[in-house]
């Protein structure tokens, strides 16, 4: 009998990745996709249950994951890697469906720079001139040919 209510309370926790986003949408009062449950299940941040042809993700793993972003991994970051780090160059704000864009979802993609990184590096830190030099080398050996 023991056994059994430990089982009933562990599946009480599990929740289908629909109900997952239903529940960390109201948790965090945003929206949170099916996808972006999918996403955590998929990388490893929430661990994966199986049940038959259903994935189930814990509660408490998610519940976990979601407190780890109210603002306590800038400080434990910063305490690491020192104060000056850039925060906003963790894109931290974003939506996972917003810094994967031009990917497809049949397996991850880790090694892929988001395009709000390469576009903050390309505005902030490229002058025109790069851009002239780059086109007219181009132009020099498209005539070369």
């Amino acid at each position: 009998m023991i056994c059994l209510n430990k089982l009933m309370q562990q599946t009480k926790n599990l929740l289908t990745i629909k109900e997952a986003s239903q529940w960390a949408s109201d948790f965090l009062k945003r929206d949170i996709s099916k996808s972006n449950i999918s996403y955590l299940v998929q990388y490893g941040k929430v661990k994966k249950h199986n049940g038959g042809s259903s994935v189930f993700v814990d509660l408490n793993d998610l519940k976990s994951y979601y407190d780890s972003y109210q603002g306590q991994r800038e400080v434990d970051w910063k305490k690491k890697l020192g104060n000056d780090l850039n925060w906003a160059l963790s894109f931290d704000h974003l939506r996972e469906v917003d810094t994967t864009k031009h990917v497809h979802r049949l397996h991850p993609y880790k090694g892929k720079f988001i395009p709000q990184l390469v576009q903050y590096f390309i505005d902030n830190h490229t002058d025109d001139s790069i851009f002239k030099k780059a086109s007219k080398n181009v132009k020099m050996k498209l005539c070369a040919i």
